[in-house]
């Protein structure tokens, strides 16, 4: 695990999608591109460094074209909604 590393260098930027918005209305949920090396902890300590918030869960994929991308699911008193209206993304 890398100590002290930059969160905005783990996370890159959130993805605003059909799915992700579906997600995050239904699961709380949102979906943020990732740096490639980084691990579920790290990329789950930038998330909640960079917004102040709690995170319950993160799974990660990556897609056909080597992008990691991390599905965050925040606990229920951090609406994700709230979180992307913040970014922009509503």
């Amino acid at each position: 695990m890398v100590a002290n590393m930059d969160p905005h260098k783990i996370v890159k930027h959130p993805l605003s999608t059909e799915k992700s918005i579906r997600l995050m209305e239904s699961e709380n949920k949102l979906v943020f591109v990732v740096s490639g090396a980084s691990t579920k902890r790290e990329i789950k300590k930038a998330i909640e460094d960079m917004f102040k918030v709690e995170v319950d869960d993160v799974n990660t994929f990556v897609s056909q074209d080597g992008e990691k991308r991390a599905y965050v699911k925040f606990s229920a008193k951090n609406p994700a909604i709230d979180i992307a209206t913040n970014l922009g993304l509503m």
